[in-house]
């Protein structure tokens, strides 16, 4: 309790020393604490980021216990690690600048929010969807979602590609080289098509059910994917969610139905964190002044 004490004292001796530099240093900090947590959200990147916690973490042990050659191995790999990183995250970093850069110094100081880029491909892809069931073209569309896809990927052709309506249809078009496969959508990307996916073994699902159904089926009863599928016979839009089939959804339909399976997990991360807190100082204050007209 005393420790507690002497610790709050201590910071409270100290905030009268602060200055407004040492806030804008803050500020800054914790904005490029934010960046890179936003950007090792994929499953691929969090798992480099454990590995390094865990090297980290046997650094520091190793250290502690005077196991001077493992200590001095460990030390090497994380100098050469820091270079590795730059060059493993280098399209993340890109787009991550591209965005800085892209954006005046007016929306920086308005704080404007800009479209989240699972927004886009939601869109993009609902717009492929309907345009294929009018066109009576089948199509295949797996969104991933925590549960690595990487072995299906394996079995397909990488295209590693900005999401939009035109390429989609452009896949699956009837003569096409992949239109049989599926489509792997991983965040923001077209990560690859032609991929296989496994056919449900359940036997309660309707008779009428085709290939592509079966194997949208399939892959949610293993994994917490999202399929999309456009029957090439009848045109109907279906989405399989954690084995479950929903069936004869219209474009609208289907965009809401994407968007609370896939966006709200990120929504609140995705929120510029300067725009969160300038709407709870307003908030608080229009609450205030609610309280004391009353």
């Amino acid at each position: 309790m005393d420790t507690m004490k002497e610790f709050f004292k201590d910071v409270a001796d100290m905030l009268p020393t602060i200055k407004i530099m040492d806030i804008i240093d803050i500020v800054a900090v914790a904005f490029i604490i934010y960046a890179v947590i936003m950007m090792i959200q994929t499953t691929g990147a969090a798992r480099i980021a454990k590995s390094i916690i865990i090297i980290l973490l046997l650094a520091a042990i190793t250290d502690l216990l005077n196991m001077y050659l493992l200590n001095f191995m460990l030390d090497k790999i994380l100098e050469i690690g820091l270079i590795a990183l730059v060059v493993m995250f280098q399209p993340e970093l890109r787009r991550m600048l591209e965005k800085l850069g892209g954006r005046s110094f007016r929306e920086f100081l308005t704080l404007k929010e800009e479209e989240r880029d699972i927004d886009r491909v939601i869109k993009q892809t609902v717009l492929a969807c309907e345009t294929l069931s009018k066109e009576r073209t089948g199509a295949l569309i797996v969104f991933e979602n925590k549960d690595s896809l990487i072995d299906h990927t394996k079995i397909g052709t990488t295209i590693d590609a900005r999401v939009s309506s035109e390429l989609l249809r452009n896949i699956f078009f009837t003569k096409a080289a992949l239109h049989d496969g599926a489509v792997l959508i991983r965040h923001d990307r077209l990560a690859a098509a032609g991929c296989l996916l496994p056919l449900t073994q359940n036997r309660q699902i309707s008779s009428d059910l085709g290939t592509r159904h079966r194997a949208a089926i399939g892959l949610s009863e293993v994994s917490d994917a999202v399929v999309v599928v456009v029957s090439e016979e009848t045109g109907t839009i279906s989405v399989a969610i954690g084995g479950m089939l929903k069936r004869h959804l219209a474009p609208q339909t289907l965009e809401k139905l994407l968007l609370n399976e896939l966006a709200p997990r990120k929504e609140e991360k995705s929120r510029n964190p300067l725009k969160k807190l300038r709407d709870n100082i307003f908030n608080q204050k229009e609450k205030d002044d609610t309280d004391a007209e009353t």
